[in-house]
């Protein structure tokens, strides 16, 4: 039964994927270099084409394996011969993700991304690439990666900023070094180009400035107090939304433990970036997502108290 349900799971994400491709090489067919000026390349097809390393990746971070490997080898190359049937070595698979990694990014973003509902939540969750024992041995991602501080304390790694609707679909998302401050992407106007209306933070998020010119975008930022500041007026339903900005720390425990963006095991900084993106991909395609109760309520499920 699991493994029907996997099947169709992985026939749906494999039709989004595959259309999304075809038209995405179209329109990359009309940007390319003479032949005349470009470098000559060999056009020899793949054996799995990009929608198909895209859909093995999703569905790596849908299942219940913790590594990748023994999924494409106990799982794709056994069970799922005739959805692959010219599968590839494990080798040559990962040489093809940063294939397909751009396609990969601007499908995340044109099509895998929520519409902003007026009410958003923003936050930041570390993205550690090792063990605090192992910084100083670290070669990996040595001159990218960096050492920050979260409320969990030190980390060696990366940030991962989202904003979430109540709805509990990622509306978008940023990438930054460990050491850079919470607030910083919030000032990029690309981050929040698709926000309107509340966007509810925590105390990491306070600033006169930056509250003054997300407030010129059209957005109201709304952070908690910390103890030396003098008490606002906040309407008494800001501070109820306020309270439910639990779920983007649900979102983020999901992305963490059930699709798996942050593991130790990278080689390469394109592989961190593959994993990433397939794991916010896989978020998309979870049929049931941390809702707000008052959304819950408003769809006609009046069972909560």
């Amino acid at each position: 039964k699991n493994l029907i349900s996997m099947i169709d799971k992985i026939t749906e994400i494999f039709f989004f994927t595959d259309e999304f491709c075809k038209e995405f090489y179209k329109v990359m067919e009309g940007h390319q270099l003479p032949e005349e000026t470009a470098k000559k390349k060999r056009n020899k097809p793949c054996k799995l084409s990009d929608s198909e390393v895209i859909t093995i990746m999703i569905a790596f971070h849908l299942s219940s394996y913790r590594n990748l490997k023994h999924f494409y080898l106990n799982y794709v190359q056994k069970f799922l011969k005739s959805e692959f049937p010219t599968t590839v070595s494990y080798n040559r698979f990962v040489e093809l993700q940063q294939k397909a990694l751009f396609p990969m990014v601007i499908f995340l973003k044109m099509m895998r991304l929520g519409s902003c509902t007026g009410i958003s939540f923003v936050d930041s969750t570390p993205i550690r690439v090792c063990h605090n024992k192992r910084i100083f041995n670290h070669k990996v991602f040595d001159g990218i990666a960096t050492r920050g501080k979260s409320t969990m304390g030190y980390f060696f790694g990366f940030k991962l900023h989202i904003v979430v609707s109540d709805t509990g679909e990622i509306l978008d998302f940023v990438i930054t070094p460990g050491n850079v401050d919470d607030r910083t992407p919030l000032k990029d106007g690309n981050f929040l180009k698709n926000i309107f209306g509340k966007l509810f933070a925590d105390k990491g998020y306070i600033g006169q400035e930056l509250f003054k010119q997300l407030f010129i975008d059209g957005i109201q930022l709304i952070t908690g107090l910390k103890r030396n500041m003098k008490n606002s007026l906040m309407s008494m339903s800001d501070k109820i939304l306020l309270r439910k900005r639990s779920i983007i720390e649900t979102i983020n425990d999901v992305l963490k433990n059930i699709c798996q963006v942050e593991h130790s095991r990278h080689r390469s900084f394109s592989n961190f970036l593959s994993n990433l993106i397939s794991g916010l991909i896989a978020y998309s395609f979870l049929p049931k997502k941390p809702r707000s109760a008052e959304w819950e309520y408003l769809q006609g499920d009046h069972s909560i108290s």
